[in-house]
């Protein structure tokens, strides 16, 4: 017998979805830029293809990434994922091997006890089926655990999971019932003919000992067949898109395209590859301490994906870029959010980010005149050369300890430098991107730029660590841009620094936009170790905790805001060190306010730890620095 009609649903939903999948890839790479276009060709054919290859086998079947950070969870995808590729891996084999021809048909490979029941009875036949029954177990052994998370996710160690729609129910559905249909199908064909191994076999004698098997099997081969054609025809429609749209992602994504600041068919491809498995909701701190539950990537991408107004939701978030970190699939998270925050309603949510915040720095917001941005009432004279520029930023202002410190460690150890904004200047820009502001924040790019320019500096320090993101990312400046733990951390080195050791307890907060926005993780850590015992935390690197009080979200409350800041304050000093160490002037300032130990930045911590200042002639006393000696533009 070579068919039968039980396999047209099969066949219609695989050739619907292959069919797709083809044209919709065909459209993703047509919309592309033409220099990304350059880049995927040339990415088939070098190192990138390989790559691609390995990724899709160790992330996309193996799950590496999830197993590594959740075990039941990745066992869960592996199983599913890596089981069904050898399932039909083998039976495409198995129908090869032992068929009445090769070549075969698709639906012979998936339906092949149907149309050999005899097979399996000894030898390597039966060895063969054991290797199958195997495999099957395997997979139904990760549907249970799926099957069991959905209505209790604590079972592979998560709080929450992604709430689905009609569609995806009835898609997951239909894929929970493959495998059981299929094993009851092969199970009651075994019974019949006495065939099977120890699943299909041992389960088949047992039904058949009070069941009409040959009239049982049927049924259930057109359950197998019309799951599959089912879960084929809704895959477009529903998460599971990401099964083929994730394989193209890989590719691109190693070919060196990115995703830019622009929507486009790259941004697209990464919205369509989210499987919402929730692992980004688990990684929020909006969810674990704010218990907001609706607003992480995994609902920013579907609302996208399914044309809504997702204004809301990309505004409410603390763009800490702890979801990036933890998507499996490598999803650009946090520029897509900013994408979509442009393409918002955008003014209202600017200004109120200035007057929430930053309440004392309303001098440095450009006026319009005749409907165009002018920074022109401040005043701009021309610079006196130097080697290096110290830029405080607006957060910087508001702790100036911070500064003062900073000043404190140029005059030590002797370098030549000029504070850029000591009398207050402008912003780097980073709240106007923040609020989708793209073109007001290009025109301040570009008077800051020529201030640095006219400086003749060959390196911009920054106190801020946004500062230090967006100086280094979105200004084209032929200067070397370091954070103030990097230049420390470099005259520390080049013996430009001598420190006395404080012998104090620290644990250290990597800032968001230093650690996990810019990688800045080891040259913090090796400033502190030169000046105390620095205590290792359970948020280490990329796991670092947000401090709550991040530019990037207006949309929640106070209460919620020091909620996180509190949580984050009471995991980091567990062990009650001396000092709570930060990088950041913003996360200092929230923490000082959620935690009785002592919150201090780094330059604090090493000015303290100064042993004989190096004063320069003529130089003021630190305490002095912010409006003393200075250049100011």
């Amino acid at each position: 017998m070579q068919f039968d009609p039980f396999v047209i649903p099969f066949n219609i939903g695989l050739y619907f979805i292959l069919i797709y999948a083809v044209v919709r890839s065909v459209r993703w790479f047509s919309n592309l830029s033409r220099p990304d276009k350059l880049r995927l060709q040339r990415g088939f054919f070098g190192r990138a293809f390989g790559q691609s290859l390995k990724e899709i086998f160790m992330e996309s079947l193996i799950h590496r990434k999830i197993l590594k950070s959740n075990f039941r969870l990745g066992f869960m995808h592996m199983s599913l994922a890596f089981g069904w590729f050898l399932l039909i891996l083998f039976g495409t084999i198995e129908a090869d091997i032992f068929g009445e021809k090769h070549l075969n048909a698709p639906y012979k490979a998936i339906f092949f006890k149907f149309f050999n029941p005899d097979h399996g009875r000894a030898g390597f036949e039966a060895a063969y089926s054991f290797w199958m029954d195997l495999l099957l177990a395997f997979i139904l052994s990760g549907l249970l655990i799926a099957v069991i998370k959905r209505f209790s996710s604590k079972v592979v160690g998560m709080k929450k999971t992604t709430r689905l729609r009609v569609l995806d129910k009835v898609a997951l559905t239909s894929l929970w019932l493959i495998f059981p249909s299929r094993l009851l199908a092969e199970s009651f064909t075994s019974g019949a003919y006495g065939t099977g191994s120890f699943l299909t076999g041992f389960l088949g004698s047992l039904l058949a000992s009070f069941l009409p098997a040959q009239q049982m099997a049927y049924p259930f081969w057109w359950l197998y067949s019309l799951s599959l054609g089912t879960f084929f025809i809704l895959l477009p429609l529903t998460r599971y898109m990401h099964i083929p749209t994730e394989l193209f992602l890989i590719f691109a994504r190693n070919s060196g395209i990115t995703t830019g600041d622009q929507p486009g068919a790259f941004t697209e491809i990464q919205t369509y590859s989210c499987s919402s498995c929730g692992m980004c909701i688990d990684a929020c701190q909006l969810n674990f301490s704010a218990g907001i539950t609706n607003i992480q990537s995994a609902y920013l991408l579907k609302g996208i994906r399914n044309n809504e107004n997702v204004s809301d939701i990309a505004f409410n978030c603390l763009m800490c870029g702890r979801c990036d970190q933890v998507c499996p699939v490598g999803i650009e998270l946090t520029p897509i959010r900013m994408i979509r925050r442009r393409a918002g309603e955008t003014e209202p949510v600017q200004t109120s980010i200035w007057k929430k915040y930053l309440p004392d720095r309303l001098d440095i917001m450009p006026v319009k005149t005749n409907g165009k941005t002018s920074y022109s009432f401040l005043p701009v004279e021309e610079p006196a050369k130097t080697d290096v520029l110290y830029f405080a930023g607006c957060m910087t202002h508001l702790t100036p300890a911070i500064g003062n410190s900073m000043v404190r460690i140029f005059d030590a150890s002797g370098v030549n430098y000029s504070f850029m904004d000591a009398g207050g200047g402008v912003c780097c820009g980073r709240p106007l991107m923040l609020s989708g502001q793209d073109r007001e924040a290009r025109e301040l790019i570009n008077f800051n730029s020529q201030l640095i320019w006219k400086s003749g500096a060959h390196t911009l320090v920054t106190s801020c660590p946004i500062c230090y993101k967006v100086f280094k990312e979105s200004y084209y400046l032929d200067v070397e841009v370091l954070h103030h733990t990097q230049f420390i951390n470099m005259l520390i080195e080049e013996g430009s620094l001598k420190l006395n050791f404080l012998r104090k307890k620290v644990v250290y907060h990597t800032p968001c936009d230093l650690g996990r926005g810019s990688g800045v993780y080891d040259e913090p850590k090796e400033v502190l170790k030169h000046v105390v015992r620095l205590q290792n935390t359970n948020f280490e690197n990329e796991k670092s905790l947000c401090c709550g009080g991040s530019l990037g979200n207006i949309k929640i409350s106070y209460q919620e805001k020091n909620k996180i800041a509190r949580d984050t304050a009471a995991e980091l000093t567990r062990e009650n060190p001396d000092i709570l160490a930060t990088s950041c002037p913003l996360c200092k300032k929230i923490l000082a306010g959620a935690t009785e130990t002592k919150v201090a930045d780094i330059a604090e911590i090493v000015a303290e730890a100064i042993t004989v200042p190096m004063l320069k002639k003529n130089t003021p006393k630190p305490a002095s620095c912010l409006r003393k000696n200075v250049i100011v533009y």
